[in-house]
C-alpha cells in the first residue's frame, strides 16, 4: 500500500494499480491481484479461509448492531478507526466460542466480556480521562444498568482538554440480541457542569431496560466537553476528545 501525492489523485484500476480513497488514510495506491473469488468460494483448501471469513462477517455485523445501539453517544464520542478497533474486538469475542464449530463460532457462545473497557475514542480514552471513582452495576432481574459517582472536584479528578469550560456525565445501557438483530437501549446524562474546584455532588444514572432478559447487557460511560462562549454552550472541537467505555457487561444466560 502507497500513498498517492501531486495534485491530481486517481481512483479506479489503471494497468494493475488499484487507486482508491480512505477516510483515515487519504489517497492510496495498492497492486491488483489476488486469488479469484470462485476458486475462494470452492477449493477445498480455501476451507480455513472461508470460515475465518464467516466469522469475520459475522463479527462486523455485531459490531455494527452495538454501534447501533449505541449510536446517541457515539455521535460525539467516536474515532475514524473505531469501527475496524471494535470488529477486531467482536472477533477475539467469537474466537472465544468453544462450543461451536470453526466457522459457526458466535457472539452468544462466546464471551461477550472480552469487551469490557473497549475505548470508543482513542484520542480521548475514559481511563485516562475520568479519574473519580465510580461503580457500575447490572441488575438482569430488574433491568436496570446502573453508574454512580460519588461528589469529585472536576479539575482535580477529570483531565480535560485545552479549551474546556464545562462538561457532562453521560451513560448507556443496552440489551443487544445479536441473534435477532435488535436491541434495547436507555440513555442518561447530568446537567452540564463547570469545569473547576467546586465539588461536584453526588451523580447517579439508572438506564432501564427489559426485566429478566436473557440476553447481553453492556454500560457504556463516557464525558462530553463544552466550551463557555457568551453564556452559550459549545461542544468543544466537535467532540473530537470525548471519552466513551464499556464498563460493565453481563453475557446473558
Amino acid at each position: 500500500m502507497a500513498r498517492q501525492t501531486g495534485i491530481i489523485k486517481l481512483k479506479g484500476t489503471i494497468g494493475g494499480m488499484t487507486f482508491y480513497k480512505t477516510s483515515a488514510d487519504g489517497h492510496l495506491v495498492r497492486e491488483k491481484g489476488g486469488i479469484e473469488k470462485s476458486r475462494i468460494q470452492s477449493d477445498p483448501a480455501f476451507q480455513r479461509t472461508r470460515e475465518n471469513g464467516s466469522e469475520f462477517g459475522r463479527a462486523g455485523k455485531a459490531g455494527k448492531l452495538l454501534r447501533t445501539a449505541l449510536r446517541p453517544l457515539l455521535l460525539n464520542s467516536a474515532d475514524g478507526r473505531m469501527v475496524s478497533r471494535l470488529t477486531r474486538a467482536m472477533v477475539k469475542v467469537i474466537q472465544a466460542d468453544t462450543v461451536s464449530e470453526r466457522g459457526l463460532r458466535n457472539v452468544i457462545d462466546g464471551e461477550a466480556e472480552l469487551l469490557f473497557g473497549f475505548e470508543f475514542n482513542i484520542r480521548g480514552k475514559l481511563g485516562t480521562s475520568l479519574y473519580a471513582p465510580y461503580f457500575g452495576a447490572i441488575d438482569r432481574a430488574l433491568g436496570e444498568i446502573k453508574v454512580d459517582l460519588a461528589s469529585f472536584v472536576p479539575s482535580n479528578m477529570l483531565s480535560a482538554p485545552s479549551g474546556t469550560t464545562h462538561f457532562k456525565i453521560i451513560s448507556a445501557g443496552a440489551e443487544v440480541d445479536f441473534e435477532a438483530e435488535t436491541y434495547v437501549v436507555a440513555t442518561s446524562e447530568s446537567a452540564i457542569l463547570p469545569w473547576d474546584a467546586t465539588a461536584t455532588a453526588a451523580i447517579s444514572q439508572t438506564n432501564a431496560v427489559t426485566a429478566a432478559s436473557t440476553k447481553p447487557l453492556f454500560l457504556a460511560l463516557g464525558v462530553e466537553f463544552f466550551q463557555e462562549i457568551n453564556g452559550q454552550m459549545y461542544p468543544l472541537k466537535n467532540g473530537a476528545f470525548n471519552p466513551l467505555a464499556i464498563v460493565k457487561v453481563d453475557s446473558g444466560v
